[in-house]
């Protein structure tokens, strides 16, 4: 497997390509949405709400806190799960700039 050459590209342009790379399953994007919903919860409650095995929810949930999406608290045996609102704010904001983005050439392209 060839490497990505991630080093050719600046700060912001590999910031925002892994955003997206974390962004680009559904799975984390329903274990988002479901975080939302209801605040907080326990693994064992996305394994049941997502359909999921427990180890590939784990996998979605480590993803999701490697970038800062999550935060986690340990409960007993277990781990309760919540968005991080300041970094879901930055990630948000990042995303909006981006996204913001007009072109100069206003006219037409091909």
């Amino acid at each position: 497997m060839g490497t990505t050459k991630s080093e050719i590209y600046t700060l912001e342009q590999n910031k925002l390509a892994n955003i997206a790379k974390v962004l680009g399953h559904p799975a984390r994007v329903a274990i988002l949405q479901h975080l939302f919903k209801v605040n907080a919860c326990v693994c064992g409650d996305l394994v049941n709400e997502i359909g999921l095995s427990q180890a590939t929810i784990s996998q979605h949930l480590k993803e999701l806190k490697n970038l800062g999406l999550l935060k986690g608290n340990i409960e007993g045996t277990s781990i309760c799960y919540c968005i991080d609102i300041k970094n879901w704010k930055n990630v948000s904001t990042y995303l909006q700039v981006f996204l913001n983005q007009k072109p100069t050439n206003l006219g037409e392209c091909c």
